[in-house]
């Protein structure tokens, strides 16, 4: 699970990356701030980027309160749960940018944030669903994302993290060479990148800026 990420600065990797422009946003993002994702229009297969909030929003939705319950979707059920499966079958498909995620470690016996990052520096695109929902009220259409998380009991980094009586989630971090193919997959395929892995390596270290 990841409910902190911290979006990237590396305006140069993602003008190299995409050919767009990174746009300002916060330092730390939490469910309901607004983050940085790449999408791909279906009508001309232009990809864009922009910002979104974090915690998706389906557009059942009478506000905006669902997104605190809404910023990981589990892959395991994402394509039937209520929240999520209309993103899913819209192949609504994003790319969070971000430099890390925090997770809670307990090998201490009390929980200590720890920083997650890939091994090799770089920012890392996690696998995420977006969606648009109009106010029923004021009328103005909010775009929000969640990211897609996975089993992570094998996984080296992230089956240390949490409570050890929990399980083990990561976020789906995309490895750079498949993000053109997962903005155009279909729903029948989409699982095909969202696979432990094939995720690039991921390295671990307590947050020196955790209060």
């Amino acid at each position: 699970m990841c409910a902190v990420y911290t979006p990237t600065t590396h305006q140069d990797w993602v003008k190299a990356t995409f050919g767009l422009d990174l746009p300002p946003a916060a330092s730390q993002i939490y469910p309901g701030h607004q983050g940085p994702i790449v999408v791909r229009s279906h009508r001309d297969g232009r990809v864009a980027i922009g910002m979104a909030q974090f915690g998706l929003v389906p557009p059942w939705a009478k506000d905006t309160k669902i997104s605190r319950h809404t910023y990981n979707a589990r892959c395991e059920t994402v394509a039937d749960k209520p929240s999520f499966r209309d993103a899913w079958r819209r192949a609504h498909w994003a790319i969070v940018l971000a430099d890390c995620f925090y997770e809670p470690c307990y090998e201490t016996g009390k929980a200590v944030r720890w920083r997650i990052a890939r091994a090799n520096g770089e920012p890392m695109g996690i696998a995420g669903l977006w969606q648009r929902w109009r106010d029923p009220v004021s009328s103005q259409v909010l775009a929000s994302f969640t990211m897609l998380t996975i089993n992570a009991d094998k996984h080296a980094v992230m089956s240390c993290m949490h409570k050890p009586e929990d399980e083990k989630r990561t976020p789906v971090v995309l490895a750079p060479e498949s993000f053109n193919q997962w903005l155009a997959c279909e729903p029948d395929t989409a699982s095909d990148y969202l696979q432990l892995g094939k995720m690039p390596p991921l390295t671990a270290a307590a947050d020196a800026h955790a209060t």
